[in-house]
């Protein structure tokens, strides 16, 4: 496939997949024909859908895939719920998912998470680029801006509160707010995730002043695996159309393994879905990406510590089991 081809789809994949597009869809019209609708949240982490969209592994698969843009991914969790979709792409913030799934039981199965840590680079904590602050400690009394969604804004504030910031007050805002509000003086930090950080730090517009700040601070080590995005399917689409839905998930699993393969092709691919453009997708940093049956025991410790942090925090109403979303095949 052409370069020229990447872009025309993308300009037909923007026109007409905005989440804008899915007000008048209702669940009985996903199930009138074979098409797949997909949520996504423009961030680096979503690579395996933006990468099986463009490459044509769906359509190798015999699939009619569509990936729909939200503003959150509280709002792609949302449309599950509504019956507009059939799942989430990488990069759906784990904990919004699991929201939705204490909202409304028995939601969707993982399919695929993404982790993340010091050495796997995908949340972050940036400052404008003249900016005096040397460690998050000294962003006391700042304005620190974070993502939208409620598990942004807990992490965000958990960061904080870890550094000896009490009682910490952060701002939500759209991840490609970011980088301009840091450059005109608006926020003095924000926490968020690739590829905001590169955009900013390429663009000269800011700098980084911690990666890996969940597996850190929230998790208390940095290596730990962060589990902080889900990719997944409803259960809806798994009983209604069940074979249709394994060779979903089969090919995007043959996602998974070509942004293995090739990362620094699959880079290119964030052009168009994120905020990134074509001259800078060799600079992102990408995630790790551990499919449904690749997860162990440790993972899925780690997942769950990520969970309970919630639970604790009185966010979920009652604790919410990883292993029991995690889909079996």
């Amino acid at each position: 496939m052409t370069t020229l081809n990447f872009r025309a789809r993308r300009r037909l994949l923007q026109a007409s997949l905005g989440s804008a597009a899915l007000i008048g869809l209702s669940r009985k019209s996903l199930a009138a024909d074979d098409k797949i609708l997909i949520g996504y949240w423009p961030i680096a982490a979503g690579l395996p859908l933006y990468v099986g969209l463009e490459r044509g592994i769906f359509k190798e698969a015999g699939l009619t895939v569509e990936g729909a843009k939200f503003a959150s991914a509280q709002q792609v969790a949302e449309a599950m719920i509504a019956g507009r979709i059939h799942g989430s792409g990488n990069g759906t913030a784990s904990a919004a998912l699991a929201l939705a799934e204490l909202t409304s039981p028995n939601l969707f199965k993982i399919i695929c998470s993404n982790p993340s840590n010091r050495k796997l680079v995908l949340d972050q904590i940036l400052v404008p680029k003249e900016s005096t602050v040397k460690a998050i400690a000294e962003l006391a009394g700042k304005k620190v801006a974070c993502g939208p969604g409620i598990q942004n804004v807990t992490l965000a504030k958990i960061i904080l509160e870890k550094n000896g910031i009490a009682n910490p007050t952060v701002t939500e805002l759209p991840v490609g707010q970011h980088v301009p509000a840091l450059a005109a003086g608006q926020v003095d930090a924000v926490y968020t995730l690739e590829p905001t950080g590169t955009a900013g730090r390429l663009k000269g517009l800011t700098r980084v002043l911690e990666v890996g700040v969940i597996s850190k601070y929230v998790l208390g080590n940095p290596d730990a695996p962060w589990f902080g995005g889900t990719a997944s399917v409803t259960t809806a689409f798994l009983k209604d159309k069940p074979e249709l839905a394994k060779r979903y998930i089969a090919a995007y699993a043959k996602s998974v393994d070509w942004v293995r393969k090739y990362p620094a092709e699959s880079r290119t691919h964030l052009d168009g879905f994120t905020a990134i453009d074509e001259s800078l997708v060799k600079e992102v940093p990408l995630p790790g990406f551990t499919l449904y049956n690749e997860f162990k025991p440790d993972d899925i410790e780690h997942f769950q510590k990520f969970f309970d942090i919630f639970t604790d925090r009185k966010i979920f109403p009652k604790k919410v089991d990883v292993k029991s979303l995690l889909y079996t095949g």
